[in-house]
């Protein structure tokens, strides 16, 4: 069994500015794989996780096709970490909610780089929607534990 982080823990690790990967049901195709794409999202412990998109893209219609949605974010150096969700779409916000974006813009980017993005990227207003999530099945790995085991077994 996965070592899980605690309830908190996998809420504050999901809270921090993570590249996400977002995966989708792809009906498209004879294999029925789904469609995964790494994303920016939004998430406050106990809240909703929110992703922005073009509102005429493949992604957006696939989500609005399945009305559900995953999404993995992790650490990748040592120890390895991850926390993936998945969920009901609770909203769509058609057209986006400006505060939205820059507020996922600043979560990324530093200040000036989120003003020149946000300047630069005006335009897109006027094509993007937002979609929202209300985590509903959490799965989370922490292996700091292993990692703590194999740095005794080496000390000995």
């Amino acid at each position: 069994m996965l070592p899980a982080m605690p309830h908190d823990a996998r809420e504050r690790f999901l809270a921090e500015p993570r590249i996400g990967v977002l995966g989708v049901t792809d009906p498209r195709g004879g294999e029925r794989a789904p469609l995964v794409v790494p994303v920016w999202y939004g998430y406050e412990p106990g809240g909703e996780i929110v992703i922005e998109t073009g509102r005429e893209t493949v992604k957006a219609r696939l989500l609005r096709a399945a009305g559900r949605f995953s999404l993995c974010a992790q650490d990748e150096r040592r120890p390895y970490r991850y926390v993936s969700v998945e969920g009901p779409i609770t909203a769509i916000e058609d057209p986006i909610d400006p505060a939205v974006r820059e507020a996922l813009a600043q979560r990324y980017l530093d200040p000036q780089e989120a003003r020149d993005y946000l300047v630069g990227t005006v335009d897109q207003l006027k094509d993007d929607v937002a979609f929202r999530m209300r985590p509903q099945r959490w799965r989370s790995a922490d292996f700091a534990a292993f990692a703590a085991d194999f740095e005794g077994a080496d000390a000995g």
